[in-house]
């Protein structure tokens, strides 16, 4: 179950669970799509890809998985990026800015 954080690592923007603009990675680092089209989409953290992170139904979901049952997080994580050394590591990688 993703845990759902409440808001972007890089700048606090509020990302409440039906948030359009939420991007996650596979380990759910998460980013507003502004902070992430910064981060080339890119993950600081693991290096893996940004992607748009699914919105879980509000209400009485199928098998009752919805937020009444399954709560959005509430741990806000804030660890922003040094983007000059983010953009210094995609460029060793061959990822150039777009």
């Amino acid at each position: 179950m993703l845990e759902l954080r409440p808001s972007c690592e890089q700048c606090r923007r509020a990302l409440p669970p039906e948030s359009t603009v939420a991007r996650i990675c596979s380990f759910e680092c998460t980013f507003c799509a502004d902070c992430a089209a910064l981060l080339q989409h890119c993950c600081p953290n693991c290096g893996g890809n940004l992607v748009a992170r699914p919105i879980r139904p509000e209400r009485e979901g199928r098998n009752g998985n919805d937020l009444q049952h399954y709560p959005a997080g509430t741990r806000e994580v804030y660890q922003p990026a040094d983007l000059q050394e983010h953009m210094h590591w995609l460029a060793n990688r061959g990822i150039t800015p777009t």
